[in-house]
């Protein structure tokens, strides 16, 4: 569902009818001059001039259910920022005056696609690794064990502040970073069972047959690798969560502008008052975590080629 947050929480209408046509503020710019008023500018829905020329004399808009946007501010407040919830803003604001919900959606989006994408990265060059290493073994494992040595032991931590300093700080940079690490845990265990598997009888049966490398490593011996990768699969997905979050927090993650549980608290530890940011992210964190365990578990069982 976060996949379409526009859709969930907006400051701008899903549809409006004015004058007998179709508009679609979230998904096209239009100018307020489209709706009857004197700017050539986006128009800001929010504006009650704005809002009474799309309401009235028979035009109608449909708004999401949460009328705020990430980055929205809510300029009617009767509380300094931060607020507490009301019915304007359900989990209240944050010290910018930005609505809480709306970033908690879009901070869960972009923290679920994030951990899918560092995961998947990191589950190909593992694979990748392993299976080369165990499957020919000698030199070639050889190598790769010291160079997976020598590639653990450089200061993670320090390398992201050294970057956070040189570059200004992105998602893709940070997906950059991480990957370049992520994938050396996982190697090990399927280097492990391609050593394991490679000298048994069918895979020398397949070797007497004529059977390609290429084959009997992507055939015959990867879906008996992959019970480990699977296994792991929900603790990586949530490693790479709780890592956003923490580099977020410490502010070496995305830029200010994009929504992060991180920051939010962040936030939370700045006002130690508003305990709406820090209770109400730390309740989005500890069910995403959950759900993502559970549904690990319910993949790895699914998908185990030793159960029948």
């Amino acid at each position: 569902m976060s996949l379409f947050a526009e859709a969930l929480s907006n400051d701008k209408p899903i549809v409006v009818s004015f004058e007998g046509q179709l508009y679609y503020p979230i998904f096209i710019t239009y100018p307020e001059t489209a709706f009857g008023g004197d700017f050539e500018t986006e128009a800001d829905y929010k504006d009650p001039f704005v809002l009474e020329k799309i309401t009235g004399n028979g035009n109608w808009a449909l708004f999401p259910l949460n009328p705020h946007s990430y980055n929205s501010i809510n300029l009617e407040l009767t509380q300094p920022a931060p607020s507490p919830p009301s019915p304007q803003n359900l989990l209240g604001t944050d010290d910018r005056a930005r609505d809480v919900l709306a970033r908690l959606i879009y901070g869960f989006r972009v923290s679920v696609l994030f951990a899918l994408a560092l995961t998947a990265i990191g589950v190909f060059l593992g694979i990748m690794a392993g299976a080369l290493q165990g499957y020919f073994g000698g030199r070639t494992d050889l190598l790769g064990q010291r160079f997976i040595e020598i590639w653990s032991s450089m200061p993670e931590l320090y390398l992201l502040i050294i970057f956070a300093s040189l570059f200004n700080p992105s998602l893709l940079l940070l997906l950059g970073l991480l990957s370049l690490f992520g994938w050396m845990g996982l190697s090990d265990y399927v280097r492990a069972e391609f050593l394991r598997s490679r000298n048994l009888t069918y895979v020398k049966a397949a070797l007497a047959l004529g059977a390609s490398d290429r084959r009997i490593m992507w055939r015959h011996l990867m879906p008996n690798a992959m019970t480990p990768v699977i296994t792991f699969l929900p603790f990586r997905i949530s490693g790479a969560i709780l890592a956003l979050t923490s580099l977020d927090f410490l502010g070496l993650g995305v830029p200010p502008s994009t929504p992060s549980l991180g920051e939010l608290l962040r936030q939370g530890k700045g006002n130690i008052e508003a305990w709406w940011l820090s209770l109400s992210t730390f309740v989005v964190l500890a069910v995403m975590l959950l759900l993502l365990n559970f549904i690990g578990e319910a993949l790895r069982d699914a998908m185990d080629p030793r159960k029948e």
